[in-house]
């Protein structure tokens, strides 16, 4: 990844000539393994040295929308609950450091991924080789012998975790659904009126979460993760609206915050921490993001600028609908919101947001199962394969989800 990369043969036996018969020169930092599309566009980029910037540009663009898309979900809607928990003072204040640690860290992990596919002549590194080529260069003879371990504890680690958030998405998918059906009856056009919801029992919530089974089993079919960038700007817009109403209503008739709490109580603050931390998901993604770049010199300014954008949001979204609603705070502020069709369109535009979102966080646990499955069998069994364990995956996500509900009734 750093230096100068591998170029496709494909790429350098084409017919086509350049102007005045020069020789391609590709940028720098280019992926290997070339073809179709991409040697085009190396040919194109080296027939105009402008052009590649725009190229570069809009791969920068889509790793920025994943990258965002990667953080916001379901945590920033709670994320006013935690500043309750921790103070007026101190939960700002601690969000913007723990969203400089993510980010650091982030970087420091990106580091050390460059390189060792420098040193190793690799095009790209993932989590566990990463770790385990980590523990290699360690000066303990036990860690270099158990280096293996290292990579197979990470790899099952990220399983856990962004199959978890998946599991999280199709319960708030339900839950928010079955909270627009069930209000339906008594939502008015009348924002400014806010009485007493009554609402209408209606079928399970684990229907609910059936329901949505079949859209997103079509959605993680999707294996490109460039393909995966129209879904991101597509919960990206949804989100960005959603919040951009949430923020017009907590803004107007701001009460005195002197009655707030400036730290909370120490017993409350791991409340705060777990929320908090359950908001920033894009570690999962960040490695995958910088590998299928083109240019992954840009990276770091890209992680850098994103994180800034989801810290300040979330500093701002939790600040504000705390001061706003101060100690009648709900688990997620969309409770708080008066209950008319403009603020139901948030929890509407949420569920599209979140829907789109499973594809990318399914898409990490998907890259580490499926790739070493398919490496087990003959090739033409390698689809149908990658199909089914994709379809077992979602299923499962849906079933663990459906057996906690079970047994919490």
């Amino acid at each position: 990844m750093v230096g100068h990369p591998t170029r496709d043969p494909e790429c350098q036996q084409r017919p086509w000539r350049l102007r005045d018969n020069q020789e391609p020169t590709y940028p720098a930092q280019l992926r290997c393994g070339h073809t179709g599309k991409e040697c085009l566009l190396d040919l194109l980029t080296s027939a105009h040295p402008h052009a590649h910037v725009f190229f570069l540009s809009f791969r920068a663009f889509q790793a920025l929308v994943h990258l965002v898309k990667g953080n916001i979900g379901t945590g920033v809607l709670g994320l006013p609950l935690a500043m309750k928990n921790a103070g007026i003072l101190m939960g700002p204040l601690s969000l913007l450091a723990m969203g400089f640690i993510s980010c650091h860290c982030m970087h420091i992990l990106v580091r050390c991924a460059q390189r060792f596919c420098h040193r190793l002549n690799k095009p790209f590194m993932d989590y566990g080789d990463t770790v385990m080529h980590g523990l290699e260069a360690s000066p303990s003879t036990w860690l270099r012998n158990h280096a293996h371990w290292g990579r197979r504890i990470v790899s099952f680690f990220l399983i856990v975790t962004q199959m978890g958030f998946c599991c999280v998405y199709i319960v708030f998918l339900a839950d928010k659904l079955k909270q627009v059906v069930e209000a339906v009856n008594s939502t008015t056009n009348n924002c400014h009126y806010n009485r007493t919801v009554i609402l209408t029992p209606t079928m399970d919530s684990r229907l609910y979460m059936l329901s949505f089974l079949p859209f997103l089993v079509l959605l993680v079919l999707v294996r490109n993760l460039r393909a995966l960038s129209i879904f991101s700007l597509l919960a990206n817009i949804t989100m960005l609206v959603s919040l951009i109403i949430i923020t017009q209503s907590i803004i107007q008739g701001i009460p005195d915050p002197s009655h707030l709490p400036l730290v909370a109580n120490w017993k409350t603050y791991a409340l705060f921490f777990g929320t908090a931390v359950f908001s920033f998901e894009s570690i999962g993604v960040v490695l995958p993001l910088e590998n299928k770049m083109k240019d992954a010199r840009r990276f770091p300014v890209i992680l850098s600028l994103g994180m800034s954008i989801v810290t300040a949001l979330y500093i701002s979204i939790g600040t504000l609908g705390y001061l706003r609603f101060g100690n009648d705070i709900k688990a997620s502020i969309t409770l708080n919101l008066p209950n008319c069709w403009l603020y139901q369109s948030v929890k509407i535009l949420y569920i599209i947001g979140i829907l789109c979102t499973y594809a990318l966080q399914f898409y990490v646990p998907a890259e580490i199962i499926i790739p070493f499955a398919t490496s087990q069998v003959l090739k033409r069994w390698a689809l149908p394969l990658d199909l089914f364990i994709r379809l077992a995956m979602v299923s499962l996500t849906y079933l663990f989800k459906e057996q906690r509900l079970r047994v919490g009734t």
